[in-house]
């Protein structure tokens, strides 16, 4: 056995810091003279190009790609030398196959070292590296591909090493990763999420590894790591099917600009390129062709808290349920079945009968409605010039491509999605608002119209699917993008933390519309203190839910004659948190209007960051924004303003309170003026 005593192991990782040194002193090297050479070959071709034929011209283009593609791997490998040489590995475990004992350190990445001929370092996702997660001391299996291997843990060790120093080393202990689960959880929060590879538990590793689910469904309570679980699942398969995906071939659904600012490190850091991020209002926009005007979900949220009409909502609800779906399809059948007002087509004295028409119509139902007149056409012509024996004039075909939309009833979207709500007898349920602007909730039953009455292009080149805020998108607009994306998916969230109750999918509700997806339920939370965690309960009851043992102050109501003394309250608040070791706090008001009073008054003395609908990235120390924009995102402090009767009331308000409690992992307080909320008067 290697390394027995902790003074062995810091000896070690003295050796093990030489060779990444040598490793990225030769990785240099290689980078440069791959540079040189390249610098070397245009230049040749530079002088001689007037003497180069095309196959000439040919070759020496291939060279000078394969040099550059040789020269990127280089630099990629320099560059997870770097990251290595701060903290090479964080965990070891000593494994024992019939007579054979190795010690194997487990860390971000691989290190093969060329010299030795041996792997130093095994990554994290590697077969190997996921007994160290499934498994304490004693019995134990991994399953390369190559087939099961038993054996058994002899030793199980976690460090805790940066810039290249060990801060701490845990052995045998049968809860290691919780003593430093816990370390890790009281540190202060960065402005960046972090990779956890390091805190990986048990639960979360069978999610992280899973390959064969096509749909993969997690329901995650607040501050489970749903989020970072998912991106860790990401690098994963990058790493298991590197011969078949790389990372523009995934796409990640992500519910607004600051969310993606806050995440973009974690797969970087796993040693993963970025992966492309799209919002569902830019791809409603491009399935749209950006021919529409419509609201968007932030404004349809904001509407419900500060104007809650119960039309809207009415509206919004029905067009959330799976009923709602149910119809859209039966009017699509019904429109196909009844909307073709047959009828025969004149061109002087020859007659296109009826029965053949309708026959060519019936003929292509595998294409979509409103381009089958298209096909139809063009079969017509070929019947009367079959008929006539000459060629069609110009004025025949004209009258031919005209008559065939005539045909039948209605040969617009947009207006047979008007009628849809005729059919249904329920006309008030679509209304437009000012300019023809759409309401958010019309926009996906649009393109679900679309997708069924004209045709798509479904999005091949994505090979896997991430959906973040599940709960926040409807039946309809899973059903588009279950046709749009045919790949395999991961989706995620939280039916407790939807923003709008009155849209909300869970995820029995989403295997609805993906009846083979794999769910799985996360229900401990590791981001607040247990007070914290206890607090945000009453808020949003869930008798799963499992608080972290890491105990803190308990959250602070604070309450005022009006909002200027909360406000200057607030200030003070800001001054305490400068002084201690704390990185961020947020400000979470429920609508941007108070975000931005807030941010009007605090501004003046202290540096503050407002996070609206249009900003794009996440910043340290103090930031003012909604519980919308708060969502996935955490804060050492949190302050939650104008926590009054007045202000927090409904059903919507109370999702967006627990929301903004529930960002908090060290220190919560909620300000108020004129009494406080009823939502939380029992706490």
């Amino acid at each position: 056995m290697i390394n027995t005593t902790e003074q062995e192991e810091r000896e070690y990782l003295e050796e093990i810091k030489e060779t990444l040194l040598l490793a990225i002193r030769r990785a240099d090297d290689n980078v440069k003279d791959v540079s040189e050479e390249l610098r070397h070959n245009k230049e040749y071709i530079h002088e001689h190009q007037s003497g180069m034929d095309e196959a000439d011209m040919v070759a020496a283009g291939q060279s000078i790609n394969r040099m550059a593609f040789t020269g990127e791997g280089a630099v990629a490998r320099k560059r997870k030398l770097l990251k290595l040489i701060d903290s090479p590995y964080f965990g070891r475990i000593d494994f024992i196959t019939g007579e054979e004992r190795s010690a194997i350190y487990i860390g971000i990445y691989t290190f093969f070292d060329d010299l030795q001929k041996t792997n130093l370092i095994y990554d994290w996702r590697a077969p190997v590296s996921s007994m160290f997660y499934d498994f304490e001391l004693g019995a134990a299996h991994y399953e390369p591909p190559s087939g099961k291997i038993e054996g058994e843990i002899a030793l199980k060790r976690q460090y805790k090493i940066r810039e290249c120093k060990m801060e701490f080393m845990i052995e045998n202990a049968v809860n290691i990763h919780d003593e430093v689960l816990q370390q890790e959880l009281s540190k202060s929060a960065d402005d960046k999420m972090k990779n956890i590879v390091a805190t990986i538990q048990r639960d979360q590793n069978a999610v992280i590894r899973n390959e064969e689910a096509r749909v993969m469904i997690i329901q995650g309570v607040a501050g489970s790591g749903k989020t970072s679980i998912a991106l860790h699942r990401l690098a994963f398969l990058l790493y298991r099917f590197r011969d078949e995906i790389r990372s523009k071939d995934l796409l990640i659904l992500s519910p607004n600009k600051v969310f993606s600012d806050y995440i973009s490190n974690v797969l970087p850091e796993l040693g993963e390129e970025h992966i492309p991020e799209k919002g569902i209002e830019d791809l409603a926009n491009e399935l749209l062709e950006h021919k529409v005007q419509f609201q968007t979900f932030f404004e349809q949220v904001e509407l419900l808290l500060e104007n809650p009409d119960p039309a809207f909502i009415e509206r919004i609800q029905f067009k959330a349920s799976f009923d709602f779906l149910k119809q859209l399809n039966k009017y699509l059948i019904y429109v196909e079945n009844t909307y073709f007002n047959l009828d025969e087509i004149r061109l002087g004295k020859m007659v296109v009968p009826g029965p053949f028409i309708q026959e060519r119509f019936k003929a292509y139902h595998r294409i979509p409605l409103l381009k089958r007149f298209h096909e139809v056409a063009k079969d017509i012509q070929t019947y009367v010039r079959n008929e006539v024996k000459r060629k069609l004039t110009g004025g025949e075909k004209s009258k031919i491509w005209e008559a065939m939309p005539r045909m039948f009833k209605i040969s617009n979207v947009l207006d047979l999605y008007k009628d849809f709500y005729r059919w249904l007898e329920k006309r008030e349920m679509f209304m437009t608002l000012a300019e023809g602007k759409l309401e958010y909730a019309d926009v996906f039953p649009i393109i679900y119209f679309t997708m069924r009455l004209e045709g798509y292009e479904p999005h091949h080149h994505v090979k896997h699917l991430l959906i973040d805020e599940m709960q926040d998108y409807t039946p309809v607009q899973y059903a588009v993008l279950s046709r749009l994306f045919t790949c395999k998916k991961t989706i995620l969230g939280d039916v407790s933390q939807t923003v709008n109750p009155f849209s909300a999918s869970s995820a029995e509700g989403i295997e609805q519309v993906f009846p083979q997806g794999d769910i799985v339920k996360l229900f401990r939370s590791y981001r607040s203190t247990f007070e914290i965690t206890t607090f945000a309960q009453q808020l949003s009851p869930n008798s799963n839910v499992i608080a972290m043992e890491r105990h803190g102050a308990e959250p602070e109501l604070k309450g005022f004659e009006n909002n200027t003394e909360e406000l200057e309250c607030i200030k003070e608040l800001l001054d305490v948190f400068k002084e201690t070791n704390h990185q961020s706090l947020g400000v979470i008001c429920k609508t941007t209007n108070q975000a931005e009073l807030a941010y009007e008054f605090l501004k003046q003395v202290h540096k503050v960051h407002l996070l609206k609908a249009d900003s794009t990235s996440f910043y340290e120390g103090v930031i003012i924004t909604t519980a919308h924009l708060a969502k996935g995102l955490e804060f050492d402090e949190v302050i939650i303003p104008f926590a009054s009767a007045r202000n927090y009331h409904t059903e919507v308000d109370k999702r967006m309170l627990y929301i903004a409690c529930t960002r908090a992992m060290h220190q919560l307080t909620l300000t108020y003026s004129n009494g406080v909320t009823e939502l939380i008067k029992l706490l």
